[in-house]
């Protein structure tokens, strides 16, 4: 069992929702944390809050798209603390839209979805965390450290209407806990650093809790909890994970039993 006391975690998306929460749970239980996000003044504000509660924290504003950006905010948890135990690219976001939008009256095609907006969704969920995951992990290796990759993937990732970017994007989490844990059992690395993937459904962050009440009362009608999945909820099974070192390869889904279109 690996302890949180002392360890080194980088998170990206890490200014609000479950990043934030990730690192709040972090420095609470004796962890360090790398606080990356490209809202600088939002990172600014949560890297004073956590310092405010004691935890110790470096910020590093960040595009997760450009190589540069990650290979910097890598060397910032070297320099700074010597090490990274848990690997969190939380860092994403949402652009939904149907592929194709056909008229009422005609059925014909009226819009399709741009190309612009499927490859930003893209670029930051997929790319980013491959960029940010690569040269996290690469520092772990050159430098001895034991911890665990954590990916977020999501419910969507079983396909839902109106997210084909997105979908796809989480779709492609779900795979790489398998492709990343095969890789390091072939280098002899897997026994010290793994990987897996948490997905969660509907996450009560402020984005969520905003929405219009009715399409909320409608989704909490689908989850059999009542109630949404709290971003400290999530946390809170990220850091099981990454204590217990059985745990690798796999997708944990955290969605208060979810039924995507029935009640089961």
């Amino acid at each position: 069992m690996l302890t949180i006391k002392n360890a080194v975690a980088v998170i990206t998306g890490g200014a609000s929702g479950i990043g934030l929460a990730l690192a709040r749970y972090w420095t609470e239980q004796g962890g360090k944390v790398v606080l990356a996000d490209l809202a600088q003044e939002a990172l600014g504000k949560a890297a004073a809050d956590i310092r405010a509660l004691g935890g110790e924290v470096a910020t590093a504003v960040v595009n997760v798209t450009r190589e540069a950006d990650c290979e910097r905010l890598a060397d910032t948890a070297i320099q700074r603390f010597g090490a990274i135990n848990l690997v969190a690219p939380f860092a994403g976001i949402i652009a939904d839209g149907l592929m194709l939008a056909t008229d009422r009256d005609t059925g014909k095609v009226k819009g399709k979805m741009p190309l612009e907006q499927f490859q930003k969704v893209v670029d930051i969920n997929l790319t980013g965390v491959f960029l940010t995951v690569r040269e996290c992990a690469a520092r772990m290796v050159d430098h001895g450290c034991r911890g665990l990759i954590c990916l977020v993937s999501s419910t969507g990732s079983l396909g839902t209407a109106g997210q084909i970017n997105y979908s796809a994007t989480k779709a492609a989490m779900s795979v790489m806990p398998k492709v990343i844990t095969a890789e390091f059992f072939r280098r002899g690395l897997a026994d010290r650093i793994r990987c897996v993937a948490v997905a969660p459904g509907y996450v009560g962050t402020a984005m969520v809790k905003g929405m219009n009440q009715k399409a909320l009362d409608a989704i909490l009608g689908n989850v059999p909890i009542g109630r949404l999945v709290e971003p400290e909820e999530v946390a809170a099974l990220v850091g099981h994970l990454y204590s217990n070192e059985a745990l690798a390869g796999e997708v944990f889904f955290i969605h208060g039993g979810l039924r995507l279109g029935s009640k089961g």
